[in-house]
């Protein structure tokens, strides 16, 4: 009798360890697919902000853009540029993207990094909305370009790649656009 018992429980805890483990299983399954998807939702993202900044920029720097500067109301000494009609699709495809990487940062780099290059980025416009497309100041490119290598890295950082210090030396001397 009590080796029937000492069986039913072996049999149990069999049962029970096995399920345990069935269930641990599913959990880290879950989980990794789970990253993965909010891996290739944050890739899609940021592609989408890196390609609606490019066009953002690519339109202010197009000699027949039409583009007003004023004061920015907050920051002194900054300049907030407007676009016309045919300029406020890329103005606000470029808010929207810059919306959508706040949803899936993983680290307060990308975040600032995002940051960075939006504000570079509407400071080329807003230089544009002052001068001739062929007189904005080179500083503002060196600093967008800045900023995308810092963004790029960030990035880079988040999807556990190796930072590339050769692209940053490059666009930092204008050869990358």
């Amino acid at each position: 009798m009590a080796g029937n018992a000492i069986s039913a429980l072996a049999v149990l805890a069999g049962v029970l360890l096995g399920g345990w483990l069935t269930i641990r299983n599913h959990d880290r399954q879950w989980r990794r697919e789970h990253q993965r998807e909010w891996r290739e939702i944050r890739l899609r993202t940021y592609n989408e902000f890196v390609t609606a900044y490019r066009q953002y920029v690519a339109f202010a720097v197009d000699p027949a853009a039409h583009i007003t500067a004023v004061p920015h109301p907050w920051h002194t000494g900054q300049l907030m540029p407007f676009f016309d009609e045919a300029g406020r699709p890329y103005k606000e495809r470029l808010e929207s993207a810059w919306v959508s990487t706040r949803l899936t940062y993983e680290s307060m780099e990308a975040a600032s990094a995002s940051l960075r290059v939006l504000t570079a980025a509407r400071q080329v416009a807003a230089a544009r909305g002052t001068s001739a497309a062929s007189d904005i100041p080179s500083e503002l490119f060196k600093e967008l370009w800045a900023a995308q290598d810092a963004f790029v890295a960030a990035a880079r950082t988040e999807f556990g790649l190796a930072v590339l210090p050769e692209a940053q030396d490059a666009s930092s001397e204008g050869l990358l656009p």
